[in-house]
Order: C-alpha cells, then structure tokens, then sequence
C-alpha cells in the first residue's frame, strides 16, 4: 500500500462558523497530518478540541504584523503548506447592519467591511508566499461571497458587503497572477459558500428555502469538493459550492 504524502493545512478564521467546520472535518477525516487554525475569540470552541495535530493560534486578521509574525511562526514548524483556507468574514454586528439604501451608508462601517473581508486578504496572501512555494500543488482558497459578483448583482442594497466582497476578488484574481510567476504550484481560488447555517447569516434566513440552507458539515464537505477537483488552469477563477463558475 502506497501511503499518501503528508499534508500540512491552516485554517484561518476558526474561531466558528465554516472555518470550525474545517477544523473538525479535517481532523475526523484525516485530510491532514499538522492543522495550523487561528482564531479571535478565546472562548472559541476551536480551544477545546483536543487533537495532537491540531496548532490554535491567535491572529487578528486586520493587523499585519500579527499576520507576519503567524506566518513566520509556522515557517519555524513547519516548511511548507498545502492547503490554507481563509474564512475570515464581516457582515454584521450588533446595530451595524447591511445597508439597504445609500441613506444608510457611512464611512466608518465602509471601511470596517473592507478592512475585514479585502484587505486582511491579499496581506495574508502576501505573508503567505514562502510557504506554498514548494513543488507540490497547493490550494489557497478565501471564503467570498456570490453577493460580490458585479455581474450578478440585481438586487443591489447591501453596499458595504458587496463591495469589499468584490475587492477580495479582485485583489485574489491579481495575487493568482502573480503567484503563477513566483509560487507556480499554488493555485488561488475565490470560493461562495452557499448560505449557511451561521451567526453570520442568521438575521438573514428567513426566506431562504430550506434546502439552501446549509449546514456548516455540508457546506464544508462540498467546499472541499470543489478543492479537491481544481487544476493549476483554475487558478483565479471565482467558484460556486457546487463547482460551477460565478461571473465576476
């Protein structure tokens, strides 16, 4: 029997939600032989997980010198990854809703969704390079969101969401071109979801037919499909949970 290569993953946004649920899928299904996940919340269930694999780290994704210092903390360990999913997302919180109309839009909450959902992004993706430059295929896949196809918009409203949603593809769709150049084996992937059973989403599903309402195992289960079944020519491309292509 040919035993399978080692895998080295990381999870980034573990504290709930999808990016939980990739820890858990991972460890239970070894998909992996060291899962590195990161996390805000100290009261996350992630810290009770207790698996030797598992590496919890905490990370504020918004700060790039914690994101430097992460990422040169797993170099330490570890000298390559082959799988880095970033869940790592921002729609609500509290009195700080989706806008429904430009009435509602202010510059606070603007650059809150960017600095969460765009930003935090492309400077992972840019501390990330010495680890997926290795010559074995390597996936990094960021959560989007279908909301944030220009080409598929309308309904509009929701601005603030929509926009930084579509800046983190376009900021991915350029790291996936120059991670060709410089790190050829990783293949960079936007991926939406579907609409979850989350925190996230949960002032939201009301009309949501049931059978689109996932839960989390099977949103991770079919994410992970689609992961598995890319090719280095998929590289950049924005990708629906059931594998087909999102217009940009």
């Amino acid at each position: 029997m040919i035993q399978a290569p080692s895998q080295t993953a990381l999870i980034v946004g573990a504290s709930g939600g999808i990016g939980l649920g990739f820890v858990r899928h991972l460890l239970a299904h070894d998909r992996c032989d060291r899962l590195y996940a990161t996390y805000r919340d100290p009261d996350s269930e992630l810290l009770t997980i207790q698996d030797p694999r598992l590496i919890c780290l905490s990370l504020d994704l918004t700060n790039e010198a914690e994101i430097a210092t992460t990422m040169q903390r797993i170099q330490q360990e570890t000298a390559c990854l082959h799988l880095v999913i970033n869940c790592v997302g921002w729609l609500h919180q509290g009195s700080l809703q989706p806008e429904k109309s430009l009435q509602q839009l202010n510059a606070e909450q603007l650059v809150q969704y960017f600095q969460v959902n765009s930003i935090g992004a492309v400077l992972l993706a840019k501390h990330l390079q010495p680890l997926l430059k290795h010559d074995r295929r390597s996936v990094f896949a960021t959560i989007s969101a279908k909301v944030g196809s220009i080409g598929d918009n309308f309904l509009g409203g929701w601005y603030g969401y929509r926009a930084s949603k579509a800046a983190l593809n376009m900021l991915m769709r350029t790291t996936a071109i120059e991670y060709k150049r410089r790190v050829p084996r990783a293949i960079v992937t936007v991926l939406h979801p579907g609409t979850t059973d989350t925190e996230l989403s949960k002032p939201f599903q009301r009309n949501v037919p049931a059978d689109k309402l996932f839960p989390v195992d099977r949103t991770v289960q079919q994410l992970l499909a689609v992961i598995d079944e890319l090719k280095e020519q998929d590289s950049g491309e924005f990708f629906s949970w059931d594998g087909s292509r999102l217009p940009w």
